[in-house]
């Protein structure tokens, strides 16, 4: 917007320069042309009353002398009464321009080499006609012209140069506040709810400033009533999670009731920390720097031991492949660990007992794939089961589950996607991006990332699972 400002700005003043420069250095060189002219014609005037007089060489000579330069006036007088012609001077005029003048008895001009002559016809006493002539050099016509083109010229430029300064000026005045402004919207696109913007500039850009910090100011306010509520709602759960931890202390000893008991405290560590999330709000994912994050493999095996007691009693096979090595991720243990729960809860949830399922952790150069598959009916339309709210359509289902595994695996630049597994039903796919260029936590990417592969991105090969024990 500045330099557009200026270059019209420029443009604007160079047209207004020329269309008064130009005429102006025309009637100024006129203007010279004139004032030589008038001169001579004074030169030409001086003879005329001794031309009227007398036509004596001698006399004539010492008037023309007195009068001006004889190298640059002449007199040339007809012949009369049976005389010769008389010419005093240097003619320069050819013989019939000055004859033309004597017959009309008008002064006139006439071009000549190095400049122009005046042609001035003047009555003598015996009725003829003399003709004086003055030489008017070049020099002469465009003595100070060129002095004057040159003021314009400076003059021009330097209107020009202080247009050019006056708009960029201008255009600080209003790019400064927009710029303000765009950096201010990128900065709250990006999570800095703190963001604002100085409330100066042009009438309108401080209109639109006092309208983005009201915006942000609402939606610092919307996203704390959020939070105070996730805080609320999940405080709720306390008192009927006591009521479930005492009753699973009263179960007594045995696998059953330990894992119930090992499932009553994670959730009471889970409704801790969405509590202490929504009052410090402060992301879950993956904090930055050296050695932050988790080992997925671990993580898997943890998770995996929960869920195949589970398993054993509904009758599902079920292996895990690639987590016997340490594998790092960029998430946090605990949002890793929701996540696996919420695609192995999808698997029991919404299959039959007895279905298979797997897991398989790949750890390429850039990238740690964790893949979730089963043998059940698969889903029907993927997109929708993406879409929080919504789910595969099966009873139970809203697709929160998906929602957290796709922002857990957006957080680090990564995607989800789903598709058919070798097992014969679903398979999920979670990418966790190693090269740290990842997204900010919790935004949301395009649904079409859920299928579609970035382009340029290598699909690393991972080993499927072939078979189940």
């Amino acid at each position: 917007m500045r330099w557009a400002l200026v270059k019209v700005s420029l443009a604007v003043t160079a047209m207004v320069v020329i269309a008064f420069a130009v005429p102006l250095g025309l009637v100024i060189r006129e203007m010279a042309r004139d004032r030589a002219f008038s001169n001579a014609e004074r030169e030409a005037a001086a003879i005329a009353p001794a031309l009227s007089i007398t036509t004596d060489r001698d006399q004539l000579e010492r008037v023309v002398a007195s009068a001006g330069s004889d190298a640059a006036m002449a007199v040339h007088i007809p012949a009369g009464d049976g005389g010769e012609p008389l010419d005093i001077g240097r003619r320069r005029t050819a013989a019939e321009d000055i004859a033309m003048v004597r017959e009309l008895g008008r002064a006139s001009t006439s071009t000549v080499p190095g400049g122009s002559t005046l042609l001035q016809p003047v009555a003598l006493s015996s009725g003829e006609i003399a003709v004086v002539e003055v030489f008017v050099p070049e020099s002469e016509v465009t003595n100070g012209v060129g002095t004057a083109w040159a003021v314009l010229a400076g003059v021009g430029a330097a209107l020009i140069l202080g247009s050019v300064a006056v708009a960029d000026r201008l255009g600080v005045r209003m790019v400064r506040p927009a710029r303000r402004l765009v950096e201010g919207a990128r900065e709250l696109g990006e999570g800095k709810l703190g963001a604002r913007v100085p409330e100066d500039g042009p009438t309108e850009l401080r209109l639109a400033a006092v309208a983005f910090n009201s915006m942000a100011d609402q939606v610092v306010q919307l996203l704390a009533n959020e939070r105070e509520l996730a805080a609320d709602l999940s405080h709720r759960l306390r008192t009927p999670l006591t009521v479930l931890r005492l009753n699973a202390a009263s179960l007594g000893d045995g696998p059953t009731a330990e894992q119930t008991r090992a499932a009553v405290e994670q959730l009471e560590r889970e409704v801790d920390t969405i509590i202490r999330t929504a009052r410090e709000a402060k992301p879950q994912t993956a904090a930055a720097g050296p050695g932050s994050g988790c080992d997925a493999a671990e993580v898997v095996r943890e998770r995996m031991a929960f869920w195949s007691a589970l398993a054993e009693d509904e009758g599902r096979k079920w292996r895990v492949a690639g987590a016997d090595r340490p594998v790092r991720v960029p998430v946090a243990r605990t949002d890793l660990a929701a996540a696996l729960d919420a695609l192995l809860g999808n698997v029991f949830r919404h299959t039959a007992e007895g279905t298979a399922f797997a897991v398989d952790v790949h750890n390429g150069d850039d990238a740690v794939i964790v893949l979730v598959s089963d043998a059940g009916p698969g889903i029907p339309d993927p997109e929708a089961a993406m879409a929080r709210g919504r789910g595969s359509g099966s009873d139970g289902s809203t697709g929160l589950g998906l929602d957290i595994v796709r922002r857990l695996a957006e957080s680090t630049g990564g995607d989800v996607r789903i598709g058919s597994s070798v097992l014969g039903g679903t398979e999920v796919r979670i990418w966790l991006q190693l090269d740290g260029r990842g997204r900010a936590p919790g935004r949301r990417g395009h649904r079409g990332s859920v299928r579609r592969r970035r382009p340029g991105r290598p699909v690393p090969t991972f080993n499927r699972p072939r078979s189940l024990p």
